[in-house]
């Protein structure tokens, strides 16, 4: 896999669907997760970005789902492997925040990382 495609697959890995922002189906259908996607030198580090999509007028499945996110990128960050190398995920700051639909039946939690690639 390369560096994109790995990256698809550790959002993905979460249970939900995720799609590169700039590629969301028309047809998409919640819940899902959507992310920035982007690439750099080896030792740089971009600023990244995630959302947490869910329907619901509670916070609670989404919330959820974020921990489970949370937990696996832990303080020191994630390795995840890509043909050649691998990048580092780690959690950026803030972390996460909820942000406000104007569709009161939408949640979604913005998820802040930054992402060294060690190749």
């Amino acid at each position: 896999m390369d560096k994109m495609q790995s990256l698809n697959a550790f959002w993905s890995s979460f249970g939900l669907v995720a799609y590169d922002e700039a590629t969301v189906s028309e047809e998409a259908q919640l819940p899902y997760i959507t992310y920035t996607a982007a690439d750099d030198d080896f030792g740089r580090s971009v600023s990244l970005t995630a959302s947490v999509w869910y329907r619901s007028y509670s916070w609670e499945d989404i919330t959820k789902k974020v921990e489970e996110i949370s937990e696996r990128i832990t303080r020191g960050g994630v390795i995840v492997p890509y043909d050649g190398g691998a990048m580092l995920i780690r959690k950026g700051s803030p972390f996460s925040q909820r942000m406000r639909d104007e569709n009161d039946t939408i949640r979604r939690i913005y998820i802040n990382v930054e992402i060294e690639f060690l190749s």
